[in-house]
């Protein structure tokens, strides 16, 4: 009951008034923390209050992202690729079956910013040999910033005569398929005050050196890679466990690039700049807000709402649906996340709530279903948050969002 309300209101003047008017005082007065949330939904917060800070000083999930680090996300992205192979390893393939397996990525990372983003992928298709063997660059004791930074610069270095690397914002170094040594995908930024890889005058700030996984993976290893250089964490655990998917699934490709549902999550759409502040629903203080989120494969409409619940933490809904990215999406409903921008990269900085925790669709994986589908809810009492699915369309859900 709020005794703040009661204390107001004498005894003696409620005796005196209508019937149906002290009815009314009163279930106010009795009305459950939800309820007094609900009669708080004329007044939205603006979407700035709930955009988290980064907390890690590296990758993470905070808005503020150091642009004289990580590349801005807009517009065309010059790219220049190149082959390579080495003396242990030759190529004996064509460079275009590898560029085959890359450019389609530049089409999908443009749909999945709504347009927004275009890596524009020249190719330079000749192969270049690298100064040592392939076993020599350190791929399998674990890769630190200095050994990728050194093979970088000897690609650079080799590909140098034929290439202006005055040209690009970005390199893509692409390694024979031969050369099983080189058997991952890692992404290349700058370190600031440290002297790096110049080519033709130009410091080469951001690169993806393509190994044999992307045979593996298919031109999502782009989507993915080269959001890292906008400054997108991996969502994948590190610590890979039974399952290094456990953390997000398939929802978002910066987890599991072959995921069905590998559109970005609308928090990295929001982000990145990709989504605006009038697309999001934000509830930072208490009270309750209705509203219809259009999927995040179509780029119009409301994307996503917003629960903020501490300095570095907010819950999150949005809407998926079997269409662009998401086409192979195995279930629809709201999907439902919590967000900590303290937690570093590989750590788990985003978790999908699983609405159905005890079952995988046939020939699926775990969250594959985690969407709330309508009439179904989730509350995290301890947070004061609560997120119900009113209703759904071929399009969207709207859902209702309360904070107490």
């Amino acid at each position: 009951m709020n005794t703040r309300k009661k204390s107001v209101i004498s005894g003696s003047r409620i005796a005196s008034w209508p019937a149906a008017l002290l009815a009314a005082v009163l279930l106010l007065l009795c009305a459950p923390p939800l309820a007094e949330a609900a009669g708080r939904a004329a007044v939205r917060d603006s979407a700035s209050r709930c955009a988290l800070p980064g907390a890690t000083g590296w990758t993470d999930e905070g808005h503020d992202t150091d642009h004289s680090v990580f590349q801005r996300p807009t517009g065309t992205i010059n790219v220049g690729m190149i082959f390579v192979d080495f003396p242990d390893a030759p190529a004996t393939e064509h460079p275009a079956t590898a560029g085959a397996r890359i450019t389609p990525g530049a089409d999908w990372m443009w749909h999945a910013s709504y347009g927004k983003v275009w890596p524009a992928i020249s190719q330079h298709q000749r192969w270049v040999r690298m100064p040592h063997r392939s076993t020599d660059y350190g791929f399998a004791r674990g890769l630190t910033h200095e050994t990728h930074e050194a093979y970088l610069k000897d690609a650079v270095t080799a590909a140098d005569p034929s290439v202006d690397f005055s040209r690009y914002d970005t390199v893509y170094v692409v390694a024979t398929r031969n050369a099983t040594a080189i058997p991952f995908t890692p992404t290349y930024i700058y370190e600031p005050g440290t002297r790096g890889v110049v080519a033709d005058g130009t410091r080469v700030k951001w690169a993806v050196t393509f190994g044999q996984d992307m045979w593996h993976w298919d031109h999502r290893l782009v989507g993915h890679e080269t959001a890292h250089t906008f400054g997108l964490p991996d969502l994948y655990a590190f610590d890979a466990g039974s399952d290094a998917h456990r953390f997000t699934g398939g929802w978002d490709v910066m987890g599991l690039i072959g995921g069905a549902g590998s559109q970005y999550f609308a928090w990295h759409s929001w982000k990145l700049g990709w989504t605006g502040d009038d697309q999001v629903l934000c509830r930072a203080t208490r009270g309750s807000d209705t509203v219809r989120l259009t999927a995040v494969g179509y780029h119009t409409g409301t994307k996503m709402a917003v629960l903020r619940t501490g300095p570095t933490t907010a819950y999150v809904v949005e809407s998926r649906r079997a269409v662009n990215a998401d086409a192979g999406a195995r279930s629809t409903g709201a999907l439902v996340y919590k967000v900590d921008s303290s937690v570093p990269t590989g750590k788990g900085p985003i978790r999908v709530i699983d609405a159905r925790p005890a079952t995988t669709p046939v020939g699926g994986r775990p969250l594959d279903d985690a969407p709330f589908a309508s009439g179904r809810s989730f509350t995290d009492h301890s947070a004061g948050v609560r997120i119900e699915v009113l209703d759904a369309d071929s399009s969207g859900d709207t859902v209702r969002v309360t904070k107490w």
